[in-house]
């Protein structure tokens, strides 16, 4: 397998670095590693995890079940896996963190032993309380190791709220609920921890997970690189482009905003500096482009997956909704790189240094055939657990039969048959339980983040504080629209600077998005259109302002302060991590631009729309990011003034926005632009010349 392409001066990132990166900007990889029998025992637990997790897709095991045995096997490894303090040694296991583990394996456990017990009583006794209460103490706990304290912080306040409701100010105020009545709910029940976003990480989402986990052992990443460098590696600019390119082919498998980042920015922040970008502007491409994995069809952060289940509409359309507006992002990035690049008189890697696409897709163009089958699978409207397990299956599959098409052709040239398999692109057994050990791993985060937001929608359903927000923020809006996408937008980003994708997705969709749907269909000229999406079916209506949520909950990851993956590729970088992230939200410009477009003109998640309209919107919505990137950079043939900067970004923004009369306007303002920078540039370089 083909290596990605450094020149000699390019200063490499060795892996001990981006270990230190990974365990300091993402917590989940912040994990002990125990190299005697306990890590082996460890290592055996993840691996039958996710033979069980395999095993409940074909032998449906009830929910009432699988909801706490799934939490309580996630839980035992993060107290073995991650230590009480992040700066803890990684090669110790202190007793009382098995202790912990144990216990909260039992805690969990208990609500499965016992369930036609506990369904059958009338009231609950008081031990059944302290388990629960032990219970729910333990998951905010290893919460707080694994993916953060912020998280855990919002629920004790949800929590709090519940317990003194009665002195409670505005609509905080409720009728208060005992400890008992609040373990009921949130333990006993599948309104709290074992709601609805644990179903969905038992089931489905650990399922793509574990399918990303297979794909990685197959070595597709270093796949998508070379494919990326042979594709776009020569072309201005070239390293900036390979970013782009290899960012979003990874996130079609991977929702990792900082994984992704320092997985590929470790080879092409690097080779961006050497050719002659700006280490912050590396840096921030880099984490841009990364953090649009989580909106990159098919495989979408596990947020993604929560929709589907919240809204009620099929998976398969809500990556159908999200093709254009991915499609956008990644093209606003690319177009603003290429403009600094042009700007800045950079050219690309030489074509003798660069792999060969032919070569590389005739070697290991297999390595796409998973992600066909899942879109192939997903179009088709099979359930959600077939997708990654068909994606699975190719990846084993694809393997062996290039191994046997090797065999076949290098027979011939007098290889023996050992000589074939020792340099084999099959999975070996030890890749099977690596990926498996890996899928387990993975989870972790994703799991406990759920459980901790299972706790605040069940506190949010149970005191009716959702609705009271929703009205007081629809009041604080004055009526319109606008304020109230803006408060949205805000509320989104905070909550995403200190919690996971996941938990700010199920906070807002629960509190906001409800909110704005109802404004939305609402609104004088919008009802008519919103109502055709009600015609498609029930949740339809309300895909547009669930995906906006989801959006600024996403690019909470480059937006200054906080921006985790922007720190991880000013880290790489050694570039200053705050301009990184100005500069990042800077080319993620679409992000912020785009969710405001398809909520009022929701035929660009080609919902209720016909393929020539949507291909309309597509070619328009790309010269629109076109013209928005020219302002953004502020650049053309040469820099552009003032007035020229205005044109292009109205102009970009009215051809972003569907509809005739605003694509002609768009087109005349960027037009002009053009005709403009033309003369301008001729009159200057006549006047060079004289």
């Amino acid at each position: 397998m083909s290596e990605p392409i450094f020149s000699d001066n390019v200063e490499r990132v060795d892996e001990r670095e981006i270990n230190a990166i990974m365990s300091k900007y993402d917590r989940e990889s912040a994990y002990r590693t125990l190299t005697d029998y306990r890590g082996l025992i460890i290592s055996a637990v993840c691996v039958l995890f996710s033979l069980l997790q395999l095993y409940s897709t074909w032998f449906i095991i009830p929910s009432t079940h699988m909801r706490p045995l799934h939490l309580g096997v996630v839980l035992a490894l993060s107290f073995l896996l991650y230590p009480a303090r992040r700066k803890s040694p990684k090669n110790t296991l202190p007793w009382y963190d098995v202790a912990l583990a144990l216990l909260s394996f039992a805690c969990f456990m208990y609500p499965v032993i016992f369930f036609e017990t506990i369904a059958k009583q009338m009231s609950y006794q008081t031990y059944q309380i302290v388990i629960g209460v032990v219970g729910i103490l333990l998951l905010m706990e290893g919460c707080r190791r694994v993916v953060g304290l912020p998280i855990v912080i919002i629920a004790t306040v949800f929590i709090l709220i519940g317990f003194f409701g009665k002195y409670m100010p505005g609509f905080l105020s409720n009728r208060g609920f005992s400890v008992k009545n609040l373990v009921k709910h949130l333990f006993y029940t599948q309104e709290g921890v074992f709601g609805t976003p644990i179903g969905a990480s038992s089931t489905f989402i650990f399922l793509f997970i574990l399918f990303g986990a297979f794909l990685e052992k197959t070595g597709v990443g270093e796949f998508f690189i070379d494919l990326s460098n042979a594709v776009a590696g020569s072309r201005r600019g070239g390293p900036a482009k390979v970013a782009v390119l290899t960012s979003a082919l990874e996130g079609t498998v991977s929702g990792s905003s900082v994984a992704n980042t320092v997985g590929s920015g470790s080879f092409t922040i690097p080779m961006m500096k050497n050719l002659g970008y700006r280490p912050e502007f590396a840096a921030a491409v880099e984490a841009a482009a990364s953090t649009g994995g989580q909106i990159m069809p098919p495989v979408m952060g596990a947020a993604a997956f929560l929709m589907a289940e919240t809204v009620g509409i099929p998976y398969s359309d809500i990556v159908k909704a999200a093709i254009i507006p991915a499609l956008l992002y990644f093209a606003g990035i690319y177009i603003i790189t290429d403009l600094e690049a042009k700007k800045r008189g950079l050219v690309g890697m030489s074509k003798e240094n660069l792999p060969k696409l032919g070569k590389i897709m005739v070697e290991r163009g297999y390595l796409i055939l998973p992600l066909i089958a899942i879109i192939y699978i997903l179009g088709a409207g099979f359930t959600y657990s077939i997708a990654p397990l068909v994606g699975i299956l190719c990846a084993v599959l694809g393997g062996y039969c290039k191994t046997f098409v090797d065999w076949c052709l290098r027979k011939k040239q007098g290889k023996t048959t050992q000589e074939v398999l020792k340099e084999s692109s099959a999975m070996r057994p030890r890749d099977y339980l690596k990926a498996l050990e890996g899928g387990a791993r993975s989870i972790l985060g994703v799991a406990l983040a759920c459980g901790v937001a299972g706790i605040i929608a069940g506190m949010i359903t149970l005191t009716g504080i959702g609705l009271k927000m929703g009205a007081g923020l629809t009041q604080l809006a004055g009526g319109s629209i606008y304020l109230l996408l803006i408060f949205t937008m805000l509320a989104s980003i905070l909550l995403g600077m200190g919690v996971p994708t996941t938990a700010n997705y199920l906070i807002t969709s629960t509190i906001m998005a409800p909110v704005v749907a109802k404004a939305l269909i609402g609104t004088p000229g919008l009802d008519t259109v919103y109502q055709g999406l009600a015609a498609l079916g029930a949740g339809y209506e309300l895909l547009p302002a669930h995906l906006f949520t989801f959006y600024f909950g996403i690019i909470a990851d480059i937006t200054p302060p906080v921006a985790l993956a922007a720190m991880a590729g000013a880290a790489i970088a050694k570039s200053n991590p705050l301009k990184t992230g100005v500069e990042a939200s800077r080319l993620a410009i679409a992000a912020f631009l785009v969710p405001y477009m398809f909520v009022f003109a929701p035929e660009m998640l080609m919902l209720n729309a016909h393929w020539y309209e949507v291909l309309l919107i597509v070619i328009t919505a790309l010269l629109g990011m076109f013209g928005v990137g020219m302002a953004v950079e502020r650049y053309w043939g040469s820099k552009l003034n003032l007035l020229q900067t205005l044109m292009a970004l109205v102009g970009g923004l009215l051809l972003i926005k569907p509809g005739l009369q605003t694509d002609v306007m768009g087109l005349a303002l960027i037009g002009g632009v053009l005709v403009w920078q033309h003369f301008q540039n001729k009159a200057k370089t006549q006047r060079v010349e004289a």
